[in-house]
């Protein structure tokens, strides 16, 4: 599935000339944000519609991940990332925090492009290293909420004077296909959060042969994983005490509601998540507390639900350092050098694009 392309205008801010200071007219300069997807339409339309119709038509149901973040999905997610079960986030930096230093160093100066940006927090950590190494600062933030690819950029734009940002609304999938060359010696492609776990082995070999594309022979990858540990820590990190997780998945379901005119009652679904051991990959679900017929009007589709049913909504995968790096070497993505916390919990990787 795809998102229909751009026609190949650029949208900016709406903020009009007249009515900013000078201080403000340079920040306006040093911030060019384009729509590859129609952030209004481009959801309504039936035919880029087609997943949400396949995935609850078929036994079991699922829906794609892409629905979690509309705007407030967004902010929900953010706040996830500061639970104190989420380890992630924090063991995630805690690396940046010690390597962003060395990551600047082997790849001098690179245009960062972002795949799933959020509020870019991590991103920071990677900025002032480059800033420490005197390289200039080009940031090119990807994710398909246009509200906090904005308000991210315009705080990056404020605390960092010489950066410029190009933020793309789009998916991954179209904006590695849209690519410009970079501005600068080199680029460097995030993919950091973990979110490579919300992709099955099928989809996650399609994802590196994309990245694999969007690489001039050279140029950098930077990767984010979440290891295998223990049960107990992963189901507590997707089962937070303060509900939030739970709110960020049901709220999918209000998405698809104000998308496609749909009358998902929240209060008729639960949240469930649990480890699959033999799958090694944490499962979120949606569980229906009633049998009950759910229509997405503008989709022209009625689902109907026995008690007890559940969509699938997100798969985390937790990996093992050395299978993916083989993974990775076999598209020719060459890593060059992986880092971890003392808990062996996340995983970090440099790789490079090699001749092909």
């Amino acid at each position: 599935m795809q998102f229909p392309k751009s026609s190949g205008s650029t949208g900016f801010s709406q903020s009009k000339i007249g009515d900013r200071s000078s201080s403000q007219y340079a920040l306006e300069d040093r911030l060019q944000i384009e729509y590859l997807i129609d952030p209004v339409n481009a959801q309504t339309d039936l035919e880029s519609a087609q997943d949400v119709i396949e995935g609850l038509s078929k036994t079991p149901k699922s829906l794609p991940p892409r629905y979690f973040y509309d705007d407030h999905g967004s902010q929900l997610f953010e706040q996830i990332c500061d639970l104190p079960e989420y380890y992630l986030t924090r063991t995630e930096a805690a690396i940046f925090q010690e390597y962003a230093g060395a990551i600047a160093q082997l790849t001098g100066a690179c245009e960062i492009v972002e795949l799933g940006s959020g509020s870019s927090s991590k991103t920071r950590l990677l900025l002032d290293a480059y800033q420490q190494q005197g390289y200039p600062l080009r940031y090119l933030p990807i994710d398909v909420s246009a509200g906090i690819l904005e308000s991210s950029a315009r705080t990056l734009l404020t605390d960092y004077s010489s950066l410029k940002i190009h933020g793309l609304v789009s998916t991954y999938e179209l904006a590695l296909e849209r690519l410009s060359p970079a501005p600068l010696p080199t680029r460097m492609i995030c993919f950091i959060g973990s979110t490579l776990g919300n992709l099955n082995s099928q989809e996650c070999d399609v994802f590196f042969s994309q990245v694999t594309q969007a690489l001039q022979t050279g140029e950098y990858f930077l990767l984010g994983i979440d290891l295998q540990k223990p049960k107990e820590l992963l189901e507590a990190a997707y089962n937070d005490s303060q509900g939030v997780t739970a709110a960020f998945n049901l709220n999918m379901l209000s998405h698809l509601n104000q998308q496609f005119d749909g009358n998902f009652d929240l209060t008729q679904f639960e949240h469930w998540s649990f480890y699959n051991e033999s799958l090694q990959q944490i499962e979120m679900h949606l569980r229906s507390l009633k049998a009950q017929i759910v229509e997405l009007r503008d989709l022209g589709v009625a689902i109907a639900f026995q008690s007890g049913e559940t969509i699938l909504s997100e798969i985390s995968r937790k990996f093992n350092l050395a299978q993916i790096q083989q993974e990775l070497e076999s598209k020719g993505l060459q890593p060059i050098q992986t880092w971890t916390d003392p808990n062996q919990w996340f995983g970090l990787l440099l790789c490079q694009r090699c001749n092909s």
